[in-house]
């Protein structure tokens, strides 16, 4: 058996390097998606039951996130990002600028990326207090406006600008 090698890269992508984990995680940070059924049926990639399931015993399994049991149902749990994930939030703006970039996006579904490279680390800081707040029960400043809202809005006008309608995250 080979050994792996120690290359940080290589050790992120061993994680992260499949589509559906990314997009997972999209979907859990921008979408703010904490259920198995909101996740699987309200993302525009269509992903299947089981890839859905796999992934998230996989990122259980890592510590980049963490299943609670919904106290209103037995057979439902409620997913919540880690700090693990929550750091993750600059990879993710990264990626977005780069595919607005260089990929054939869509306006809609490119605005919150542009809103958040545009933001710059500050941003990205106040996003990630709101994760930690939502997801960690982390303490927030009362005067912390909301970066979910305001991407939202920056969706709802280009969306209806485009006349698509369509709600992503």
């Amino acid at each position: 058996m080979r050994e792996r090698s120690g290359c940080p890269i290589n050790l992120s992508m061993e994680v992260l390097g499949d589509r559906w984990t990314l997009v997972i995680l999209r979907d859990m940070m921008f979408g703010n998606r904490r259920s198995f059924r909101d996740l699987l049926t309200n993302s525009v990639e269509g992903i299947a039951s089981n890839i859905l399931a796999a992934r998230l015993r996989m990122l259980l399994a890592e510590g980049i996130i963490t299943r609670t049991p919904d106290p209103a149902h037995k057979q439902k749990s409620t997913y919540s990002l880690t700090e693990k994930a929550i750091a993750l939030v600059p990879v993710m703006v990264h990626l977005g600028a780069w595919g607005t970039a260089y990929l054939p996006v869509t306006p809609e579904l490119a605005i919150r990326a542009r809103v958040l490279a545009d933001g710059g680390p500050a941003l990205w800081d106040d996003f990630m207090d709101e994760l930690r707040h939502l997801h960690l029960e982390a303490r927030r400043a009362p005067e912390a406006g909301s970066v979910l809202d305001r991407l939202q809005r920056a969706y709802e006008a280009v969306a209806g600008s485009a006349g698509t309608g369509r709600h992503t995250p």
